[in-house]
Formats: C-alpha cells, structure tokens, sequence
C-alpha cells in the first residue's frame, strides 16, 4: 500500500512515526515540496499490514 502525507516536514515525520507503530512501513520517500507559495511538503509511505499473530 502507498501512503501520501502532506503537511510540514515536523507533521509528516511525527505523523509516519506514529503509522509506523501500527503497520510495517517498507520505504519512506524523502520529502518533496509542494509547489510555491506552499511551504508544506509531501512524504510517501510504502506499507504493508502487520502479519497475523499466531496463537499460542
């Protein structure tokens, strides 16, 4: 799965850090900017589900 955060380079990092507790981030894009006069920026995430848990 492909992810596409958009905000300011502290939001997208804060905010993959926290998806990254929760699904298995693959690769994290570096941050792209968006076009002037925008300051926020995009950040692409590749993730996957975590593995099903098995039952002891």
């Amino acid at each position: 799965m492909r992810i596409r955060l958009q905000g300011t380079e502290d939001e997208c990092r804060r905010t993959a850090d926290a998806i990254a507790t929760v699904l298995d981030v693959l690769e994290t894009s570096h941050p792209y900017p968006n076009r002037p006069p925008s300051r926020l920026v995009r950040l692409y995430l590749t993730v996957q589900p975590p593995a099903p848990q098995k039952e002891a």
